[in-house]
């Protein structure tokens, strides 16, 4: 999957999540998605090459940095909560969606019940394929 074949299928998953809106709060050059005002994907380009950052489980985001060399660190956000996407071998459309999801979840499971657009328990989980 090359650079812009990775922004299209992250935007393209986010704008089907239920109460997902995209917003540019940091001018064109940063594409941010978020549920009920809250970040749960940016997108822009670090020193030209596209980019996807999501929201991750502390866990998780350490064993995918390990096991992905196309996954780093939060770009301007916390190292620990946040992974930078970047395109190459290994990164296809369903690792892309798989992500993006899991960031909305994290995301919804953090607000109040009564602003939840979906179960983040739930939600999504019926598609994850064993990585």
């Amino acid at each position: 999957m090359n650079g812009s074949d990775l922004h299209t299928t992250a935007a393209e998953c986010a704008e089907e999540l239920p109460g997902a809106q995209p917003e540019h709060p940091f001018g064109p050059d940063w594409e941010v998605y978020k549920v009920r005002g809250k970040v749960f994907m940016l997108m822009t380009d670090v020193p030209g090459r596209p980019v996807v950052i999501l929201k991750a489980d502390p866990g998780e985001a350490h064993a995918l940095r390990e096991q992905y060399s196309h996954i780093t660190p939060g770009y301007h956000m916390n190292k620990k909560h946040w992974i930078t996407l970047e395109s190459g071998e290994g990164v296809d459309k369903e690792f892309v969606r798989e992500l993006v999801t899991d960031s909305y979840r994290l995301v919804v499971a953090r607000l109040p019940k009564a602003e939840q657009p979906v179960d983040p328990h739930t939600y999504g989980t019926g598609t994850r394929a064993a990585r």
